[in-house]
């Protein structure tokens, strides 16, 4: 069923169109509008503004809705001048019935057209032997027309037609002459003369005078009352009359000698209208170079800007399209502009009676591809289904009626040798030249060019890539299992050989799979450094089956080993992802003697295999055992060197996990410095990976860095922007919430909310029960009797002496100490100054203090407070300077000028006094 008998024949004459839909009076000549026509308002919007211009193209598939829209355009919305339908044969269109066509389709639209008078016809050369030009020259006009002879000066004679540049003539036989300057006919012949000059004429045919094609002959007397003879006739509305189309004299396939004239004159006749024409070719599919494509590249050339071209096919026409492009007077619509939305999806399942919800209308449409065709005969399968979402749920290209209606439509009318290359590249979701020749064949492949451009069921995706239309694919897999179910798992293999090869690592690994081939799926995953994809360390995420994968509970130590390390390594990543840590310890400890097994000179392998295994070990020992995990971290830094960098550079996970590890170990031992910088760098490769997991681990290392130093609004801003949900890909818990929740604790007792601080700190319990941290852990405890220090009122810089873990040994390193004491001091001495109040349920009153309320000499600025306030965070000169973009000088200008008003001399006693004041 093709879509102009799909356009006739509605699919349920039960249902019945709403009025709204009821056409105004038909166009002359266009088919009449379908009672079962989904409105598509926003594509006939586009075709009347495509309309506007030269040239419109509707490319699209079988049965995506071409021809349906343009007669809906035609219908429903106004044209700038008359229509004109002509319905075309498609690939098999001949020139002498296509431009009969044209002509009456013009005329059925009453657009006047120029008379031309019928043509003279060639007399054969048995009858009136050979001919003489007027100065004496001897032809033979049949054999002249056979052998396109010329004449002694040059001229082409024979085809009814010849041009010179200055002054030629036409001998008897010859039918017709256009030359530059005047156009007359030879005595007692018929010609084009009248009505259209001879330099018109020539002009206009352009530089594709020689491109002609041939057309039909219908025996009938001619002018001078000869029996026998051919002469054309061209089929209007009322029947048969006499045309401007000369016998065929030619072989088979070329053209009628007046074609050009015919489209010359044509082209003339419309560009001297004032109003446009547009004109619809349905199913106009000619071939490139044949002489109906050329005879409509001149046409459109010449009759512009009166004639406005829409174009309906299944393949791009040869008319020149990147010309008009380049122009900007080309309008496309394409697959995936035909494409039904979800609203059109609806509406079609409406019209026959089957109401689903939303999700489902837009799986159906998803299944579908958006496809015209699958999705009307899906309605009509759902309107006799008792359970239409059950159906939607199975369909897929599988479906009987969509496997007959395709393969009818399109794979049967394939040469073997596009349908070979159909089906073998089936297999593959995005294919371009090299892969498609590496699958196919060699002498497939070098269809493809061919194939591209004569199915519209292949979209280009850019960068020479296409994506076969989900629907048809389907259908041609289908196919390819039953008629070569063997050649399948070859296919895939060699599709995974090339990809794997050019780094498309996701769907080389798939293909893998689909072949059966474990061991080169996990080869590649291993040695493409990738092993964080299984890990869940990056966005991007390696097929289901390989992840989900578990051993066989029968496979035994020698089948396993077997497969080499990488396949151990894979399947310890796959069971550490899903939260299974004895598998994935197991199956680390057998990849660890495997590698051990590897000959000395397979130094390469070795190295990826031992970074895999670093890796996993820095992701299993990360969350309880930073020692272990730190080990790991050294060693995968190591192995860094050993390996290309452009393929690290492609890896940003690796790097975001091994520094974050390391700068939490660094963090940990007191030095803030080196654990800035390597937190910094991680958390820049986590964003790159867009690793949400890593990316909140580092942020809340670093507020819990910055809140030890005393910075406390850095700290909120690196714990604000950890606050973000974050996806957990594994089921262990994250270890990064305790430091969080604390930092947290923390910067709510700076800001004199206690009850807060309370319930961060209690968060930060419950998390740490489940991923214990000691140093977390200190942290909090910290916290918890700076929180008491306040609330019983005993908040004074003496009382930091009596805290314990400022001074014993213990979970605090030697190089914190003196940070995380100014810190306290500066959070006590706060909450001092501001006779914090206690929340209820508190153990006692803060005692008040007497107050020094002698105003400062003069009042502080507004750049003298902010200074102000980041001196009372401990910050050096060159932290507040960078802090407030300004430079250290300045910094130092405004610290002289608060030390003068508030009468002090030291940054401390700037501080105090400040506070004093109620300044901070």
């Amino acid at each position: 069923m093709d879509e102009r008998s799909e356009r006739r024949r509605p699919p349920d004459s039960s249902v019945k169109p709403p009025s709204a839909r009821v056409p105004r009076l038909s166009p002359p000549g266009v088919p009449p509008l379908p009672t079962w026509l989904v409105p598509r308002p926003r594509l006939t919007d586009r075709l009347s503004q495509g309309v506007l211009g030269p040239l419109t193209v509707v490319v699209g598939p079988v049965g995506a809705g071409k021809s349906a829209l343009a007669v809906e355009w035609a219908h429903t919305r106004r044209a700038p001048g008359p229509v004109a339908w002509v319905t075309c044969d498609g690939a098999e269109e001949q020139p002498d019935v296509f431009w009969p066509r044209v002509l009456a389709a013009l005329r059925e639209a009453s657009v006047d057209l120029p008379t031309l008078p019928p043509p003279p016809t060639p007399r054969p050369p048995d009858l009136y032997g050979p001919t003489t030009d007027d100065d004496g020259t001897p032809q033979d006009a049949v054999l002249q027309a056979a052998t396109g002879a010329t004449g002694q000066d040059g001229s082409l004679q024979g085809a009814g037609l010849y041009e010179t540049a200055g002054q030629s003539r036409t001998g008897r036989g010859a039918g017709v002459r256009a030359v530059a300057g005047q156009g007359r006919s030879a005595p007692g012949m018929g010609g084009y003369g009248g009505g259209v000059p001879g330099a018109e004429v020539a002009s206009a045919a352009g530089p594709y005078g020689d491109r002609v094609g041939s057309g039909p002959a219908v025996a009938s007397p001619d002018a001078n009352g000869l029996d026998g003879l051919p002469l054309t006739r061209a089929a209007t509305a009322d029947g048969l009359e006499p045309h401007a189309f000369p016998a065929t004299a030619g072989p088979p396939g070329t053209a009628p000698a007046g074609q050009p004239l015919l489209v010359a004159a044509l082209a003339a006749g419309l560009a001297a209208r004032q109003e446009p024409v547009v004109l619809v070719l349905d199913d106009f599919q000619p071939e490139s170079g044949s002489p109906v494509a050329e005879g409509m590249v001149r046409l459109l050339r010449h009759a512009t800007p009166a004639l406005r071209l829409v174009v309906v096919s299944r393949r791009d026409p040869p008319l020149h399209l990147h010309r008009y492009r380049l122009a900007g007077d080309l309008t496309e619509l394409r697959t995936g502009d035909l494409a039904f939305d979800d609203r059109e999806t609806a509406a079609l399942l409406a019209q026959h009676g089957v109401e689903v919800p939303r999700p489902v209308v837009k799986t159906l449409r998803e299944r579908a591809d958006g496809w015209a065709a699958g999705l009307r005969l899906a309605a009509m399968s759902m309107q006799r289904h008792p359970h239409p979402e059950r159906f939607v749920a199975r369909f897929a290209g599988e479906d009987e009626a969509i496997v007959s209606y395709l393969v009818e439509e399109v794979l049967d009318g394939q040469p073997p040798a596009m349908r070979r290359l159909l089906l073998t590249t089936s297999v593959l979701d995005h294919l371009n030249a090299e892969l498609a020749t590496q699958v196919a064949g060699q002498e497939a492949g070098r269809h493809f060019a061919a194939l591209v451009a004569q199915s519209s069921f292949l979209q280009h995706t850019g960068h020479g890539w296409y994506r076969c239309h989900r629907m048809f694919g389907d259908v041609l897999r289908v196919r390819l299992r039953h008629e070569a179910p063997d050649l399948v798992p070859a296919l895939h293999a060699r599709a995974a050989e090339w990809l794997g090869e050019h780094g498309l690592l996701a769907e080389a690994v798939r293909h893998a799979l689909a072949a059966d081939d474990l061991g080169y799926a996990d080869r590649l995953v291993v040695h493409q450094l990738a092993i964080g994809q299984v890990l869940a360390l990056t966005s991007t995420r390696l097929p289901g089956d390989l992840l989900t994968r578990t051993p066989p509970a029968d496979s035994t130590a020698a089948s396993r080993e077997a497969l080499g390390p990488e396949s151990a390594l894979v399947t310890s990543a796959a069971a550490l992802a899903r939260g299974d840590g004895p598998a994935c310890t197991r199956h680390l400890a057998l990849a660890d003697r495997l590698i051990g097994d590897l000959p000395g000179d397979a130094t390469d392998r070795i190295a990826r295999c031992r970074l895999a295994h670093s890796v996993i070990r820095m992701a299993r020992d990360r969350p309880r055992h930073l020692t272990a995990a730190r080990t790991a971290a050294a060693e995968a830094e190591r192995l860094f060197t050993r390996l290309p960098r452009g393929l690290l550079e492609d890896r940003p996970e690796l790097v975001a996990l091994t520094l974050s590890v390391r700068g939490r170990a660094e963090l940990r031992e007191g030095d803030l410095k080196a654990a800035e910088t390597s937190l910094t760098t991680a958390l820049k490769a986590a964003c790159a990976a867009e690793n949400g997991v890593l990316r909140r681990d580092c942020l809340s290392e670093l507020a819990l860095l910055e809140v030890l130093r005393g910075r406390f609004r850095a700290a909120d801003q690196f714990a604000g922007h950890a606050r973000h949900p974050v996806s957990q890909a594994s089921s262990e818990p994250d270890p990064s919430l305790s430091a969080l929740h604390v930092v947290r604790a923390w910067i709510g007792l700076t800001r004199l909310d206690a009850q807060r601080a309370r319930c961060e700190l209690s968060r930060a319990h419950t998390t740490l029960r489940q991923v214990p941290d000691p140093f977390v852990t200190g942290v909090g405890s910290l916290v918890a009797k700076l929180v008491s220090a306040v609330e019983t009122g005993t908040a004074r810089p003496e009382a930091l002496d009596t805290i314990p873990d400022l001074t014993a040994d213990g979970w605090l390193a030697e190089g914190l100490r003196q940070s995380v004491r100014h810190a306290c001091a500066a959070t006590l001495g706060e909450a001092r100054a501001r006779r914090l109040r206690p929340v209820p349920g508190t153990r006692g009153t803060p005692e008040p203090r007497p107050r020094d309320d002698r105003p400062p000499v003069e009042s502080l600025s507004a750049r003298e407070r902010d200074v102000l306030r980041h001196l009372a965070q401990m910050m050096t000169t060159e932290e507040i300077a960078d802090e407030l973009y300004v430079s250290v000088n300045t910094v130092k200008t405004h610290l002289k000028s608060v030390y003068r008003k508030l009468a002090v001399t030291r940054r401390s006693a700037a501080v105090r006094r400040a506070r004093e004041l109620e300044l901070l």
